[in-house]
């Protein structure tokens, strides 16, 4: 059972979509409390408001089951391992000095840094699966 109390990782993004490149990510997260809050941030069908974010086809209805389904394919379980929680359009997160926590980026190899939401969205909507 997810433990709200409990020392979490967070993952905040727009996820769009949901990628293997991610998975990778929540892996490494996961192994530093483990369980993680990923974080989908509200930017379905606007623009993000960030240079290179404008293209954001995907809602939260949307993004959510295709977390949890990427997740479910390596035994991790929604609940248990994370939970997937909306959050308004983070663009910047602001903090003073000692405020209990850190940021960690995540060196996940070429291969995966390859993998780009911005060249699936583009195959799919040429394959006519997104518009």
């Amino acid at each position: 059972m997810f433990d709200w109390k409990k020392p979490t990782v967070q993952m905040l993004g727009r996820w769009q979509p949901w990628h293997d490149g991610h998975t990778e990510l929540f892996k490494r997260a996961l192994k530093i409390t483990g369980q993680v809050c990923i974080m989908y941030r509200d930017v379905g069908g606007v623009d993000a408001g960030v240079q290179g974010q404008d293209d954001n086809p995907f809602t939260f209805e949307q993004v959510k089951p295709k977390i949890i389904e990427g997740l479910a394919k390596h035994g991790y379980e929604e609940e248990k391992d994370f939970v997937v929680i909306k959050v308004p359009n983070i663009i910047d997160i602001s903090y003073g000095r000692g405020v209990g926590y850190s940021f960690t980026e995540h060196d996940l190899g070429e291969k995966i840094h390859l993998i780009s939401a911005t060249k699936i969205r583009k195959e799919l909507r040429s394959k006519g699966k997104l518009k």
